[in-house]
């Protein structure tokens, strides 16, 4: 994978350890120190998930409009060009179909690079299609999340697109589809609300935040101290709001794992929790 795929620092932002290039991609863009879970980008989380080859991306074509002329500096419009140069990809979300253990799945793997992981419509329509595509080919779904939530340069037009989802995992899962979601660092806001706490399955990278507000917002309107580690995946885990923390080097087996436990013979449904 190229560098622009994975956070650039060789330092690490947990315990500050100098870390080669090589070994970073090696313990993939894990610290061996510490255990800091570097961010990556699509192409890279794509790579280490999905079997060699088997990936087929749908719907790049879909992308964003500055439908709204929102007033910005730079413009929305450039700031979309900007980070498209940047990461390879026309949208904060890449979706499609592949292979994890040799099961077939229907994939979303955000990039936190493309602003942030914002959802505007784009990537709320990318979604839709690729969760509507699991349901009529009945194919298990996997989401990989990392994203700052609703994209504020679209501003109505990005809230709805929270409820359309909603709507499209409410008939999945009526269906009887499985879908595992998969939480890095950071999901929060409407994407972490609409999409990625809806999981038949809900895993979490150790040490990613989670939660729909941040916890300084949350610790300045009450004006409480917060638990520690409040909104990391520990925490939620602990209170019950997630299945399991992964270490990376353990997704892709335990994704194995668990999509050949959630497999049924077609029509025979999938009992929810």
């Amino acid at each position: 994978m190229s560098g622009s795929d994975t956070e650039t620092a060789t330092t690490c932002p947990g315990c500050k350890a100098a870390l080669s290039r090589r070994e970073r991609e090696r313990r993939l863009f894990v610290c061996p120190r510490c255990g800091h879970h570097a961010r990556i980008g699509a192409s890279t989380r794509l790579t280490q998930l999905l079997d060699p080859g088997s990936f087929r991306e749908l719907d790049a074509k879909v992308r964003s409009r500055d439908v709204l002329e929102f007033p910005d500096t730079p413009s929305y419009g450039e700031r979309l060009a900007a980070a498209a140069e940047a990461t390879g990809h026309s949208d904060a979300v890449v979706t499609g179909l592949g292979a994890i253990g040799g099961t077939p799945v229907a994939i979303g793997v955000f990039d936190f690079r493309f602003m942030g992981g914002s959802m505007g419509s784009a990537v709320g329509e990318r979604l839709a299609r690729v969760i509507d595509r699991a349901r009529t080919k009945r194919l298990s779904l996997v989401i990989v999340t990392a994203s700052g939530g609703a994209r504020m340069q679209e501003g109505m037009f990005s809230l709805m697109q929270m409820a359309k989802l909603a709507g499209a995992l409410g008939r999945l899962r009526e269906a009887g589809v499985p879908y595992v979601s998969v939480m890095t660092d950071p999901t929060t806001g409407g994407v972490a609300a609409s999409v990625a706490l809806l999981g038949d399955v809900n895993l979490a990278e150790p040490g990613a935040l989670v939660g729909f507000a941040g916890p300084r917002v949350i610790a300045t309107t009450p004006g409480e101290e917060l638990p520690e580690r409040f909104q990391r995946s520990e925490f939620l885990l602990a209170h019950g709001m997630i299945d399991q923390v992964v270490e990376r080097r353990h997704l892709r087996p335990t994704l194995t794992r668990v999509l050949s436990m959630l497999q049924r013979p077609r029509g025979q449904r999938v009992r929810r929790r």
